[in-house]
């Protein structure tokens, strides 16, 4: 049988890349999302997934071999991102059921496999870096391991091979997304230059000294693509990082110097994005007059809560991919260049001035 995908989460950072690298490879590929976007070479389609009669009316006739889960949705506790990001991997997997042609279906999540969920990140006790497939579950609830939870139940009823990713922070371009760091540091460092407010680096010490590593969308789109058609692959979970590990003592002076700014120098004390940037959707809406900017919302295009997150933790964070490594997986990106490419398609794209 021929492949045919669904990509569950079509129009965010992480769906909106397998979508495109699936097309260029002339699969057949249809797009799930509540609100879809358009994309060449992709069949756009609407629903709920919290909404089961009418995700499977939605889904009704199609026929995939492939099912690439990218979303989720967050929610104002651990336990309700539980209920409801479990619910709707169980109402994607519910709905393709009967066609009886799904061979595989892979599920992104991330790190917080590793370091736990929001409400208890990076707290407790944690595996060694840099982190190995291997180490196990933390103790504490965490969305991630109900979400690997259906999907397993799902495989074992159902016959079909699966993988779980875990990315680090991912660079990519969506608007409206919930966990955009790139895209936030873009606007940030566009309001620093338009306002002249010193260009500070939001976060811990430890992650402005430490070694760190990211995970640009297109190469987890490319080890989705891999892991999904690679037999070795199969009923595996792996790490998945651009190739290279960086210091934000460096990145920060490098995405610095492609807004031509210059970098504040680090104070030792976190400031938080969300602090700073608390008051500039005004800031935002003029440049967006003056510059003739596409989107005049500075919400649908920040996250400065997850960019807080990520770039305060206490901790180092390194992952380890030599397990993709030893089965095949050799594609590298490097983080600079990730960041460089998404602020010029945010430039491009009329998102940034």
């Amino acid at each position: 049988m021929a492949n045919h995908a669904l990509v569950v989460g079509a129009s965010g950072i992480v769906g909106s890349a397998v979508a495109r690298l699936l097309a260029d490879e002339k699969w057949p590929v249809a797009g799930l999302a509540r609100r879809p976007l358009a994309e060449a070479g992709v069949t756009q389609i609407s629903a709920d997934l919290l909404e089961p009669s009418a995700l499977g009316a939605a889904l009704s006739g199609l026929a995939p071999t492939h099912v690439y889960l990218t979303t989720w949705a967050r929610q104002a506790s651990e336990a309700e991102n539980i209920r409801v990001n479990a619910q709707m991997i169980r109402n994607v997997l519910e709905a393709v059921r009967s066609s009886s042609t799904v061979r595989h279906v892979a599920l992104v999540t991330g790190l917080k496999h590793y370091l736990g969920p929001f409400e208890a990140y990076g707290k407790g006790a944690l595996p060694q870096t840099p982190f190995r497939e291997e180490q196990g579950r933390l103790n504490v609830e965490n969305f991630y391991y109900a979400q690997e939870d259906e999907l397993f139940a799902a495989a074992a009823r159902d016959g079909f091979n699966w993988s779980v990713h875990r990315p680090h922070t991912i660079t990519g371009v969506a608007v409206g997304n919930a966990m955009n760091l790139a895209t936030t540091l873009a606007v940030y460092a566009s309001i620093c230059r338009f306002t002249g407010r010193p260009f500070r680096f939001p976060g811990s010490e430890v992650q402005w000294n430490s070694l760190t590593d990211m995970t640009d969308a297109r190469q987890l789109a490319k080890h989705l693509h891999w892991a999904s058609t690679t037999p070795a692959a199969a009923n595996e979970a792996f790490n998945v990082v651009n190739g290279d590990v960086f210091r934000w003592s460096w990145m920060w002076q490098r995405i610095a110097e492609w807004f031509g700014i210059e970098a504040a120098p680090f104070e030792r004390e976190p400031a938080p994005l969300e602090q700073q940037m608390a008051t500039d959707a005004g800031v935002w809406q003029e440049m967006a007059e003056r510059f003739g900017l596409a989107e005049t919302d500075i919400s649908q295009l920040i996250s400065p809560w997850h960019t807080d997150a990520d770039l305060g933790r206490p901790i180092e964070v390194v992952t380890d991919m030599s397990k993709s490594r030893r089965l095949g997986f050799l594609d590298y990106q490097a983080s600079d260049q990730a960041f460089f490419d998404v602020f010029a398609s945010l430039r491009a794209r009329k998102l940034i001035p």
